[in-house]
């Protein structure tokens, strides 16, 4: 211990050093009071705020102010609290050098100088004020209501510039996080617990849903049931029957000329009518959208617009599909069935490493079946939207009946071929995945 204190000399006390310490005990007071009214005006409850806004205090009133700003309120404590600090730090070091000369003992020096000043700080000026305001919220921001409304005053330009120049730097970096959450989100979903897998899945689609675009959820034009402008209304009451849609698209010559959309609700009135009733007076505008428009964009219009179909054209302006809200939502929700679908399952499961899908299935919905990651096709499946088309990218040529095609630990049989057309295609998982191998077929 001797060591540490040789060199060491206590000087005498002076008056001058009543003045210091009667400055830092000031100083101390007001850090402390500045730290205390952060946690009491930012941990004040609901049923705070009421009895703050019901009073008609001065007090109240400031606090009720001060808290319709909270950015301005948060910089005036921020920047008191910084400079008061930085004063106490410079006045405890300047009544330590005219209390001791240390000389040599720098170990010494930089102990009192920097870790006990550090401790007296935080402890009298940060700590304790806190733990007392965070039990007396209310009466604390009360207290304090007045004079920080008189700092606010005082450092308005200051914290007018240190608040814009703040919300411009968090402004950019939220939209950085923003893009960096929307790729993570996926990965938190499958750490974190779901109350049933439904739960989960469900949670998936919603983040898969601001990245999916229209071309990957549409009814390829192949499947788009249609009417031609010119067809007898004998024709229309027979498709309309035949597909169990609501609402049916009206072209003229070939899909690439679309004039409408017939709702079905719209013909009900005139059901009795012969055959040569004009029907296409009931045709309402279509509404076009391109193809690679995102779905929940697509959804707002929908909204706005007060539609349920829309169809999707290319950048030549050929028909592509059609879209509607069924097929939005299902992203999120699933697979919805109803009275009127018809149509076959897209795919049926053999046993476990066996598959029979429709060949226009889309492959979102194909991932998602054998529950593969949205990007594990994303090194083969150029311009493809469906399975077929896949195995058509993967290929480079037509397929016959039974000839396959690989990827990863996935192979593709083309099951039923119609018209160079692959309508079923058989699935089966070949074991661990290999998908950084080149693609081979049969």
């Amino acid at each position: 211990m001797d060591d540490y204190l040789q060199g060491v000399e206590f000087l005498a006390f002076t008056p001058h050093l009543i003045w210091m310490l009667l400055v830092l005990a000031a100083l101390l007071t007001v850090s402390a009071l500045v730290s205390g009214s952060e946690t009491a005006f930012f941990s004040l409850s609901p049923g705070d705020m009421h009895e703050l806004e019901e009073s008609e205090t001065r007090q109240s009133q400031a606090a009720v102010k001060l808290l319709d700003d909270k950015d301005r309120l948060l910089s005036t404590i921020l920047i008191t609290n910084n400079l008061v600090n930085i004063g106490a730090i410079l006045t405890a070091n300047r009544i330590i050098d005219l209390i001791i000369r240390f000389q040599g003992a720098a170990l010494l020096e930089f102990i009192v100088k920097v870790i006990l000043v550090t401790f007296l700080l935080l402890l009298f000026g940060e700590i304790m004020p806190k733990i007392f305001a965070a039990y007396n919220t209310l009466s604390f921001a009360r207290r304090m209501a007045v004079p920080l409304t008189a700092l606010q005053r005082f450092f308005k330009p200051l914290s007018a510039l240190l608040t814009r120049t703040g919300g411009t730097l968090t402004d950019a970096l939220a939209k950085k996080q923003a893009n960096l959450s929307m790729s993570e989100l996926t990965d938190a979903i499958e750490i974190a617990e779901a109350d049933s897998d439904d739960d989960k899945k469900m949670l998936t689609g919603i983040v898969r849903f601001v990245r999916t675009e229209v071309d990957q959820i549409m009814k390829p034009r192949i499947d788009v049931v249609a009417l031609e402008q010119e067809a007898s209304f004998a024709e229309v009451r027979e498709t309309v029957v035949r597909s169990g849609f609501s609402r049916i698209p009206v072209y003229s010559e070939n899909l690439d000329d679309i004039k409408g959309i017939l709702y079905v609700k719209d013909l009900l009135p005139h059901l009795g009518e012969g055959d040569g009733f004009s029907w296409q007076q009931l045709l309402r505008p279509a509404y076009f959208v391109p193809e690679h428009k995102k779905i929940n964009d697509l959804l707002e219009d929908f909204q706005k617009r007060k539609i349920h179909i829309a169809v999707v054209v290319d950048e030549y302006g050929g028909t592509l599909g059609v879209v509607s809200l069924e097929d939005i939502l299902e992203e999120i929700v699933g697979e919805i069935a109803d009275e009127s679908d018809v149509e076959a399952a897209t795919y049926e499961q053999i046993d476990a490493n066996h598959y029979i899908f429709e060949g226009r299935t889309h492959l979102g919905d194909f991932l998602r079946v054998l529950e593969l990651p949205d990007t594990f096709l994303d090194t083969v499946r150029g311009d493809a939207d469906t399975l077929a088309g896949l195995m058509l990218e993967i290929r480079g040529e037509f397929f016959c009946e039974g000839e396959s095609v690989s990827f990863g630990h996935i192979e593709l049989t083309a099951r039923r071929v119609e018209n160079r057309r692959i309508a079923k295609v058989e699935v089966a998982l070949t074991g661990e995945d290999t998908s950084d191998d080149d693609p081979t077929d049969d």
